[in-house]
C-alpha cells in the first residue's frame, strides 16, 4: 500500500496573476487590476496596456473568489 504524499493533498492558497490579454473589455479589466493591486487609473492602464504581464505575486485565495 502506497500513500498520497502530502503536498499532494495540501491545496494552493497563494497564486501569482498573469494578464494575458485584455480582449474586448480594457475598461473592466482596468477595473479589476486597479481594485486587486491599489494602483491609481494611469498605473493600472499601463499595466493592462503591457499585456502580457505579471499583475500581482502571492495572491491569496479568498481575494480571487468572488
Amino acid at each position: 500500500m502506497l500513500a498520497a504524499p502530502a503536498e499532494a493533498a495540501e491545496e494552493k492558497t497563494e497564486f501569482s496573476v498573469i494578464l494575458k490579454s485584455f480582449g474586448e473589455n480594457k475598461v473592466n479589466v482596468i477595473k479589476v487590476v486597479r481594485a486587486a493591486t491599489g494602483l491609481g487609473l494611469k498605473d493600472a492602464k499601463d499595466l493592462v496596456e503591457a499585456a502580457p504581464k505579471s499583475v500581482k505575486k502571492a495572491f491569496q485565495r479568498m481575494k480571487l473568489r468572488k
